[in-house]
């Protein structure tokens, strides 16, 4: 009997991608994306993979973009929102095709379990006109790899991977190939016209790329991950994406007459097989976990005639947020048992800053200076240090994306807020930080910058920061920050009011200031 290994959904496809002949892992950490590196990481030696987390998902992908131009098999990980930072280098990346085999991940968040904004990176497959896979169980992310690998090559594409919380979070046992596929070996071409984005070259490329469209839809209708199960005498047809195949499979089984069901988990959407469906019933139901993306495409402007098609945008399934049994069931027309737990009322306890988390003493310190600036405003940004919105700091009042808390800041200084207040960590201003301090040192704005040095990008699993050791106050000052006004200090309760007077004078400054509280982060993994 083949051996089974019990896998996270994440474990699975870095286990898929490795014994697919996988080169190199390039990323940025993201939840739910993180552990698909963190797993190949952890096998890098064993593998000779090349596992060195990106400093962004912008510089990840064009470091596996060039990967992939040497010939070699290679995989970009981040979360969906990490996927708009990374779209410059995606979207072209479609145009000048690959090397070695590239996958590019984007794992999802439907319900914004730890995120911005639950957007489907499926709409960006479709949007770079590339095939997408959307697996519906971990045995089918550890297959996957290898199918995407060879489809790369095949069709001289990136193809997408997408993940969703659900699927990437819980575990199940999965059976490895008996093979592992070995590293492709070195192959530089001298492809000018192909990797050469000049219009000329991008015109000829562009057309291509239209003309492989038919053989990217032929593909996922021949495809073994796609199937369509035709029952006699079935009135409804249910067309289920990804892990919401799983959601249908248990509430059809609780029906007492024949359901035709489409599984797709990939793309572009199988139009022969989406045909032969629609034709063998009465009504559609279309079940996916994210944006309505199928639903959408086929109403058409107005539908499809003779036929009725539900889904999220009817109604009869949620707007938004994670699909589940119950939904179906409901759509479908079951009962649904509703428990009703009689227990006391618990007060809400929001996510808080770790006991003795530095980021608490610099709050304190910053929440006392602004004490004295009715008008001060916080731009803050992402990471464990947005919690400080929360009680009992109540320091923040934006949080937009990666990099905006400096921005943010300067437009806000233009047009006459002050203090304003960008709050960053080390990890985020590596991240996307820097480019909006160079426009603030070069024009002086009127901004105090707190970027909060804990070592670690902490809130997604302690990863070591490209500024790690010391090195923000060298970096600062290259932008033009003037050395009087790089402030660092020690976030300890000691220090506090030195803390607050020091934070004081940099509000008080009329030009660009940046304060470093420097002190690791209290769950950064012991050395030695």
């Amino acid at each position: 009997m083949a051996r089974q290994l019990t896998l996270l959904g994440n474990e699975a496809v870095g286990l898929g991608a490795l014994h697919a002949g996988l080169s190199g892992v390039f990323g940025y950490p993201g939840t739910p994306s993180t552990e698909i590196f963190e797993f190949i990481q952890s096998q890098a030696e064993k593998f000779g993979v090349r596992a060195i987390w990106s400093a962004n998902e912008k510089v990840g992908y064009e470091e596996a973009l060039g990967m992939s131009y040497a010939g070699k098999r290679v995989l970009i990980t981040m979360k969906h929102v990490g996927l708009n930072v990374a779209a410059d280098p995606f979207m072209n990346s479609s145009m000048t095709g690959v090397g070695g085999g590239l996958v590019v991940c984007s794992a999802d968040d439907p319900s914004m379990h730890s995120s911005q904004n639950e957007q489907d990176s499926r709409y960006y497959a479709d949007f770079a006109r590339i095939p997408c896979f959307e697996p519906s169980n971990q045995q089918e992310a550890y297959d996957m790899m290898s199918a995407m690998f060879e489809l790369s090559e095949k069709m001289d594409v990136p193809i997408m991977l997408r993940m969703v919380t659900r699927l990437s979070h819980s575990r199940a046992n999965i059976t490895p190939g008996e093979k592992k596929q070995p590293q492709n070996d070195l192959k530089v071409g001298d492809n000018v016209k192909k990797w050469v984005l000049l219009p000329p070259h991008a015109r000829v490329r562009n057309i291509e790329l239209i003309n492989k469209q038919p053989d990217f839809i032929r593909a996922a209708d021949e495809s073994r991950f796609n199937h369509l199960d035709i029952r006699k005498g079935a009135r409804l047809g249910i067309i289920a994406t990804g892990i919401a195949y799983n959601y249908v499979r248990e509430a059809v089984s609780l029906l007492d007459e024949p359901v035709n069901i489409l599984k797709i988990t990939q793309y572009p959407m199988p139009a022969g097989l989406i045909r032969k469906l629609v034709d063998s019933v009465d009504r559609i139901l279309v079940v996916e976990e994210g944006y309505p993306l199928v639903e959408m495409t086929i109403q058409g402007m107005f539908g499809i005639p003779g036929k009725t098609v539900i889904g999220r945008l009817t109604g009869d399934l949620p707007r938004t947020g994670e699909m589940n049994v119950d939904h179906v069931k409901k759509a479908i027309g079951l009962t649904v048992h509703e428990t009703v737990i009689d227990a006391p009322k618990v007060p809400g306890r929001p996510p808080a800053l770790c006991k003795g988390c530095p980021h608490a003493d610099t709050f304190r310190a910053l929440k006392e200076a602004m004490s004295s600036y009715p008008s001060a405003r916080v731009f803050t940004d992402i990471g464990c240090y947005t919690l400080g919105v929360y009680d009992p700091y109540n320091v923040g009042d934006t949080c937009v994306d990666m990099g905006a808390s400096l921005s943010m800041s300067i437009g806000a200084s233009a047009a006459g807020v002050h203090p304003a207040i960008a709050v960053i960590g080390d990890s985020t201003f590596i991240h996307s930080g820097m480019t909006p301090l160079i426009g603030a040192a070069k024009n002086n704005a009127a901004i105090t910058v707190i970027i909060m040095d804990n070592s670690l990008v902490a809130m997604t699993g302690a990863q070591e920061t490209m500024a790690t050791g010391g090195n923000i106050e060298k970096i600062v000052e290259s932008f033009g920050v003037p050395r009087e006004h790089i402030v660092t200090l020690n976030p300890l309760p000691k220090h506090h009011a030195a803390n607050v007077a020091l934070i004081r004078k940099e509000l008080e400054h009329t030009g660009v200031s940046v304060v470093i509280p420097q002190r690791v982060c209290v769950k950064a993994p012991k050395k030695g």
